[in-house]
């Protein structure tokens, strides 16, 4: 294997293989929109303690006015609170919608991560198998024994899957 000397981002020079290797962040990135980082930022506030305390501040100051605290004239949705009651549905709407496109978002990039992964594990294989021929190593043989081993840690994973029951 002989070589030029890498270049910026593992790129070789002219004429030899140019190894493209992609980052999570880098394919991620292309994939996020403005929808995507407002819904992301939305559901990030509304999974925090202080978005439950602005909540609970409201809907006490708005049940303390509309029960009339402060007189018949700072009251503007008396019991049953019919007013609230459709602002916070219409909330408990759009903030299922954003925690749904947010969970699709993370499906998306546990898919990327997956894709990432397995190329990376086949790159991994190959230049494996590459360096055990060049090494002289038998890939059949070496095959047989990961075969092994793998036999062996499923058996253990069963037996102490059984054992904790």
């Amino acid at each position: 294997m002989g070589g030029a000397a890498s270049g910026p981002g593992g790129q070789r020079g002219s004429g030899s293989l140019a190894l493209r290797l992609r980052r999570e962040q880098d394919v991620l990135a292309r994939m996020r929109g403005t929808e995507d980082r407002i819904a992301d930022a939305i559901t990030a506030f509304a999974g925090t303690m202080m978005f439950v305390y602005i909540h609970a501040a409201w809907f006490t100051v708005w049940i303390v006015c509309n029960e009339g605290a402060f007189g018949q004239e700072a009251v503007w949705d008396p019991f049953p609170f019919g007013l609230l009651t459709m602002i916070v549905s219409l909330e408990a709407i759009f903030l299922s919608t954003f925690v749904m496109v947010s969970q699709n978002r993370q499906a998306a990039r546990e898919n990327v991560r997956a894709d990432l992964d397995f190329e990376t594990n086949v790159r991994s294989e190959v230049w494996s198998i590459h360096m055990g021929r060049a090494l002289g190593v038998d890939p059949v043989e070496v095959e047989r024994r990961v075969q092994e081993v793998l036999a062996e840690n499923r058996a253990r994973m069963i037996d102490s899957g059984q054992s904790s029951r």
